[in-house]
C-alpha cells in the first residue's frame, strides 16, 4: 500500500455532528448545509491507508460504525442508499490508555481489539533522549523553511541544556522552546545557545515566563520576522 494514498483524520478535531461526513462522506441534500455531495476520508483513501489520530476522542456513535465498516469492508455515505466497497489499511494513534478507557467504558471494547492488532508504543521524550538531535534538526528545519531562511544548529551546550530537562510537555514542549531560542539566536546572529533556552526553568538564571508570556514572546518575533 505504500504507493497508495496516506489520508490522516484528527478525530479530536472534527465536531461529533460531522464525523460520520468526514469518515464516510455524504450525499447532496442529506443535511442542511449539503449542497454537494461529499466524498469522504475512507473513499478517498481506497487502496491506500487511513491514519485515525486520537481514535480515543472518537464519539461512541462513530466507534460503532467504525467497527461495521473494519468488519464489512464498505462504507454507506450520509444520507445515501447504497453500500460502496473500500479497501484500507487502519493506523490508529492516541495518548490515552485505551485498554482502560475500554474498562471504563469510554470505548467499545470489540473496536479496540479491532485495531489494536500491531501495537507500536511511542515512548515520552525524557525516555528517549537519544531523539532529541534529529528532533531538533526537524523542527529547526521546519521552522525556517516556514520563515524562509537557513536553519540555526543547536551548540553542545544547548544540547546538553535540552537533554538535562525532563519535558513534561513532550514534543510540542521542544518545539515550542527550539522555536523561541531560534528567534533569540537568530537576533543575536549565532547558532542556538544555552542561554537562548530561556523558556525551559532553570536555564542560566533567566526569568521563565509563564504559558501566557511565552505565546506572546512566540507571536511578537513572528510577527518581527514577518514585517
Amino acid at each position: 500500500r505504500k504507493g497508495g494514498p496516506f489520508v490522516p483524520v484528527n478525530c479530536a478535531s472534527i465536531p461529533d455532528a460531522l464525523v460520520e461526513s468526514e469518515l464516510f462522506g455524504h450525499e447532496k441534500g442529506a443535511f442542511t448545509g449539503a449542497t454537494a455531495r461529499r466524498i469522504g476520508r475512507f473513499e478517498q483513501a481506497d487502496g491506500g491507508t487511513v491514519l485515525l489520530d486520537e481514535v480515543g476522542e472518537m464519539p461512541a456513535s462513530t466507534q460503532a460504525k467504525l467497527l461495521r465498516v473494519l468488519q464489512e469492508r464498505e462504507i454507506q455515505r450520509v444520507g445515501g442508499d447504497r453500500m460502496i466497497p473500500v479497501d484500507v489499511r487502519i493506523v490508529a494513534a492516541t495518548n490515552r490508555d485505551l485498554a482502560a478507557s475500554v474498562d471504563a467504558g469510554e470505548f467499545r471494547a470489540d473496536l479496540y481489539y479491532r485495531i489494536a492488532g500491531l501495537r507500536i508504543p511511542v515512548p515520552p521524550l525524557r525516555e528517549r533522549l537519544q531523539d532529541l538531535g534529529p528532533l531538533a534538526e526537524h523542527i529547526l528545519g521546519a521552522h525556517a523553511d516556514a520563515l524562509d531562511r537557513p536553519p540555526l544548529r543547536v551548540s553542545s551546550d544547548a544540547m546538553a541544556r535540552l537533554a538535562s530537562h525532563a519535558w513534561p510537555g513532550n514534543i510540542r514542549e521542544l518545539e515550542t522552546a527550539l522555536q523561541l531560542a531560534a528567534e533569540l539566536a537568530a537576533r543575536d546572529g549565532e547558532d542556538i545557545q544555552a542561554r537562548h533556552l530561556s523558556s525551559l526553568p532553570d536555564a542560566g538564571g533567566v526569568d521563565v515566563p509563564t504559558d501566557q508570556a511565552l505565546g506572546a514572546m512566540v507571536d511578537a518575533f513572528r510577527r518581527q520576522a514577518i514585517q
